[in-house]
């Protein structure tokens, strides 16, 4: 990791085309490598998690305590970051990573999950299961939705006063250029696997637009700011459940990209996949997008955490994930174990003197599963430090692994024997 003190500035052009990716080893018969991604706070060794940091900081986590983890980047969130404190609090402070101490890479996503989840689908959580009695493209009786999309971009009022506030392609750009991250996302609609497959086909239509927006109002900002960091825009693909529509969307995405380029833009550095996604289908709907995707840009995927998502997803193309769920389940006492996931609340664990996991070593090792279960009876806020520490650490352990076993030449053993163990354990 490089001081972020010492940004590079070494070629501010908005004319230089984003190719922050380079290839290491190819997992035989999959979509599979390891790689490097380039950003001007230090390289990001692929495949690899991300540890979300919404409001610029991993829950009740010191960064340093993220660091130490081995984390390698961390992730913050545009529309929390502009409600509060500001996107130009953070700008004055020199960037997202000098304002949370962080001084390795960083990523912002768009702020269109938010509008989403907290907005137009009333802080649902985005299934990855289908269910045909739903239509979310209704509105509910007696509800009134907190978001309205329409094709410039969209009307919300702020979940913490009831503010109203707008975020088009062009704002979220503005807003993320000030935050400073090293890699940020186009903004785009989220749907879920309950929107009609028609109100689909049109929101994929208004992502696209959004995001030629976005690489225009990106390499405008990436020229008048030539005094910051460069910043590595990345397009995001949706389309669902729904195969020719996330073929379409990726095929769109790299068309933007390659007329961007040719009229002397910048490009997508990198592509993220996003939406609700059927968890038996994963593999399938990310082998879609990385088919059509070009082989030499980085792929993240976003919101997934658990193993064999993590697997999947890897074998299909993945290079970077990021996801809340480490750090909420451990709030709550739910622990990641290679025996599998288990709660520190249950009152077997009172009288256990081991440590969380104990073939795993971080700062909450020296604690006991019976300390741990006390600060929770206690209510304690330790509780929560100690067991995020260690399911961060958990997860992104799981990642490195995996990507040592691609170089190694040993992964598909490496998967199987820690899903075998894994699953056998969960209760």
């Amino acid at each position: 990791m490089t001081d972020p003190d010492t940004p590079d500035t070494a070629d501010r052009s908005a004319t230089t085309p984003d190719h922050s990716f380079a290839f290491g080893t190819e997992l035989a018969g999959t979509l599979g490598r390891t790689g490097v991604i380039r950003t001007p706070h230090g390289d990001i060794r692929t495949p690899a998690f991300i540890p979300v940091g919404t409001k610029a900081t991993v829950k009740t986590v010191v960064p340093e305590a993220v660091a130490d983890l081995g984390a390698q980047a961390v992730l913050a969130n545009a529309y929390h970051l502009y409600l509060q404190p500001g996107p130009e609090i953070v700008d004055a402070a020199g960037g997202l990573g000098r304002f949370m101490n962080w001084p390795g890479p960083t990523y912002t996503d768009s702020g269109g999950f938010q509008v989403m989840s907290l907005g137009v689908g009333f802080k649902k959580v985005i299934s990855m299961e289908v269910r045909e009695t739903e239509n979310d493209d209704v509105i509910a009786p007696g509800k009134e939705r907190l978001a309205r999309v329409d094709d410039d971009g969209v009307t919300f009022k702020s979940h913490l006063d009831g503010t109203t506030h707008r975020f088009s392609p062009e704002v979220s750009m503005q807003i993320q250029h000030q935050l400073g991250a090293d890699i940020i996302f186009a903004f785009d609609e989220l749907t879920t696997l309950m929107n009609t497959r028609a109100y689909q086909v049109d929101s994929l239509e208004r992502t696209r637009l959004w995001a030629i927006r976005c690489l225009d109002e990106h390499n405008r900002l990436t020229r008048e700011r030539h005094d910051r960091p460069l910043q590595s825009l990345w397009g995001v693909v949706q389309g669902a459940q729904y195969e020719d529509l996330r073929r379409a969307a990726a095929r769109g995405l790299m068309e933007a990209s390659r007329r961007d380029q040719d009229s002397g833009g910048r490009g997508f550095g990198g592509y993220g996949i996003g939406g609700a996604l059927e968890k038996e289908n994963l593999g399938q709907i990310v082998g879609w997008v990385n088919d059509e995707l070009p082989r030499d840009t980085a792929k993240h995927l976003l919101g997934i955490s658990e193993p064999d998502d993590i697997f999947t997803a890897i074998e299909n193309g993945i290079d970077t994930f990021d996801c809340v769920s480490p750090s909420r389940v451990a709030r709550n006492g739910a622990i990641y174990s290679f025996d599998g996931r288990y709660n520190i609340t249950n009152s077997r664990f009172r009288a256990d003197f081991s440590p969380m996991e104990p073939e795993l070593e971080n700062y909450s090792t020296q604690y006991s599963r019976a300390y741990i279960h006390h600060l929770f009876k206690a209510k304690e806020g330790l509780a929560s430090t100690l067991c995020t520490i260690h399911n961060e650490h958990f997860i992104v352990t799981l990642v490195d692994r995996a990507r040592q076993a691609i170089e190694d030449g040993n992964y598909i053993e490496y998967r199987d024997a820690f899903l075998a163990r894994y699953y056998a354990g969960s209760s």
